[in-house]
C-alpha cells in the first residue's frame, strides 16, 4: 500500500526519518534535528545513511541494495534530503546539482538590512575543522547565500534562503559574519543559549529525476521551533511552487 507521492504506509516507515517519496531510484526523507546524515571517522553513529541502509535491504545483512548519499545536512539542521538508490542516479544527481533548487528557513539575531540580497564569499576551513571566510580566493571556495526577509518579531529575523552554491556550514558562517548569527548556534553565533535548538531547516528541493527526467518538487512540514521563536507567519512560494504547511 503506498501514499500519494510515493510514501509508503506508516509500518513500512524507516524508523527515525520521515519518508516523503520512494521510487525505483531515489529516496526523499525529512531528517529530524541531531541526527547525523552520514557517519564521519570521529563519529560513526545511527545517522540517516545507516537507517536508510537497512530500510532498503528490508532486513537483510547479505542485501546488495544500499542507499547512495547526493548531498548532506549539518547534524543540527532540520529538513529534506535526498538520497540515490544506485551510483548511476546518485553521479546524475550530484552531476545536475546546480540546477537543483535549495530553500532553507532560518531565524537569526537582529533586524537585517537589506532586507534581501546576496551574500558572496570564500569559505576555507583550519585544522579544527571551522570554517571561516576568506577574502583571498585561492585559499577558499565561493559561496553565495541569497535572503528574503519574511518576518521581524522581538528582535529576530525570519528569512527565506536559496543556496545558490553548497558548501559546508555556509548559512551559518556567512549570516554570523552579518553580525546576525542563526539562533542556537553554538558553533558560529557567539553567545547563543547552549540549551536552543539550530533554527535552520530544510524546506524544500525541487531536481531533475535521473532517471525519468522529470521535475520533482518536494516540501516539508516547518518545525513548530519557528513558530515558537516569530509567532506566526506566511511563506512566499519555494521550490515546490506552493507554501509548505506548518
Amino acid at each position: 500500500m503506498t501514499r500519494p507521492g510515493g510514501a509508503p504506509a506508516p509500518k513500512h516507515q524507516p524508523k527515525g526519518v520521515t519518508l516523503l517519496h520512494e521510487d525505483a531510484d531515489i529516496l526523499v526523507v525529512d531528517k529530524p534535528g541531531g541526527l547525523l546524515s552520514m557517519g564521519t571517522d570521529r563519529d560513526k553513529s545511527r545517522t540517516v545513511h545507516t537507517i536508510l541502509n537497512d530500510y532498503v535491504r528490508k532486513g537483510n545483512p547479505k542485501s546488495r541494495q544500499r542507499a547512495y548519499i547526493v548531498h548532506r545536512l549539518d547534524r543540527d539542521t532540520s529538513g529534506i534530503l535526498l538520497f540515490a538508490k544506485s551510483e548511476q542516479a546518485k553521479l546524475f544527481l550530484q552531476s545536475d546539482w546546480d540546477n537543483t533548487c535549495k530553500i532553507y528557513l532560518a531565524v537569526v539575531s537582529g533586524r537585517l538590512n537589506p532586507p534581501a540580497g546576496i551574500l558572496s564569499s570564500y569559505l576555507a576551513e583550519n585544522a579544527a575543522f571551522n570554517v571561516y571566510s576568506t577574502p583571498d580566493p585561492s585559499r577558499g571556495k565561493l559561496a553565495q547565500t541569497a535572503y528574503t526577509l519574511v518576518k521581524e518579531h522581538k528582535g529576530l529575523s525570519l528569512v527565506q534562503i536559496e543556496l545558490l552554491t553548497g558548501r559546508k556550514h555556509q548559512i551559518r558562517v556567512q549570516f554570523a559574519d552579518t553580525g546576525h548569527p542563526l539562533v542556537g548556534d553554538r558553533k558560529y553565533g557567539r553567545g547563543q543559549a547552549a540549551s536552543a535548538d539550530l533554527a535552520l531547516h530544510a524546506l524544500s528541493i525541487s531536481f531533475t529525476h535521473p532517471v525519468s527526467g522529470v521535475r520533482l518538487s518536494f516540501a516539508t512540514r516547518i518545525p513548530l521551533l519557528f513558530s515558537r521563536l516569530v509567532g506566526p507567519f506566511a511563506l512566499p512560494e519555494s521550490c515546490s511552487g506552493g507554501v509548505p504547511g506548518r
